[in-house]
């Protein structure tokens, strides 16, 4: 026996309930999710000592969408604007012009997740790297990269992919938001969705900065979002 606090007409009444009454409860709680999309809960999942030496070496990152650099695309939300914790990116277009356009690899790693980790995510793909770090005791350091609200995903776990393959497709989360891909960079060797927002930048750093400091010749590969002409 257990004791539980219960509502009735606004009131708190503690009683006693069998546990197993209270098993039955959560298993047939709904699930707010879609049923073909059981939530993730990956308690922090962590990658071992083994599964980080043997990711790929990730030397030169590029734009996710667009061009190389980043062209026909634009950075709609920056990072730790209003506290977001990615970089927002559209085609220039806006709105659902860049539905179902290509998403690419940044940078050569392994896929560590690929599937719908929430309705707020919608699919999401993760790449995990190891990326040269001479202050670092290894020489390296692990990022991950994460592509989410994707319309469709063309890549499955444990999946290693060069720098530019097809990883899915720009979506809108099941509907939930405009078309664009929220891009993030993480140090992390946790495995885990997390929020989109947060007070701190937590394990994330800025998409752009990060990818102008390892793209070709140090270009910046988002472009500004363009400004509106008033006559």
């Amino acid at each position: 026996m257990t004791a539980v606090c219960l509502m009735f007409r606004g009131t708190a009444i503690f009683a006693l309930v069998p546990l197993f009454l209270l098993s039955f409860c959560e298993r047939t709680q709904p699930d707010a999710s879609p049923a073909h999309h059981p939530p993730f809960d990956a308690a922090y999942l962590l990658l071992s000592p083994a599964e980080m030496a043997s990711l790929p070496l990730a030397i030169r990152f590029e734009a996710p969408m667009g061009a190389e650099q980043g062209a026909l695309t634009y950075n709609a939300q920056p990072f730790r604007v209003t506290r977001h914790l990615g970089d927002d990116l559209n085609g220039i277009g806006g709105w659902n012009s860049d539905l179902g356009d290509p998403v690419y690899a940044a940078a050569t790693g392994k896929v560590i997740y690929a599937g719908w980790p929430s309705d707020g995510w919608g699919n999401m793909v993760v790449l995990a790297h190891r990326v040269p770090d001479a202050a670092a005791p290894e020489g390296w350091r692990v990022y991950q990269a994460v592509y989410a609200h994707l319309d469709k995903i063309q890549v499955k776990h444990s999946d290693v992919v060069p720098r530019g393959t097809p990883l899915g497709t720009v979506g809108t989360a099941g509907g939930k938001y405009l078309a664009h891909l929220h891009f993030e960079i993480r140090e992390s060797r946790a495995v885990y969705p997390g929020p989109g927002y947060s007070d701190f930048p937590l394990d994330r750093v800025s998409p752009a900065t990060f990818q102008k400091e390892r793209g070709k010749s140090g270009d910046s590969v988002v472009q500004k979002a363009p400004e509106r002409v008033i006559p």
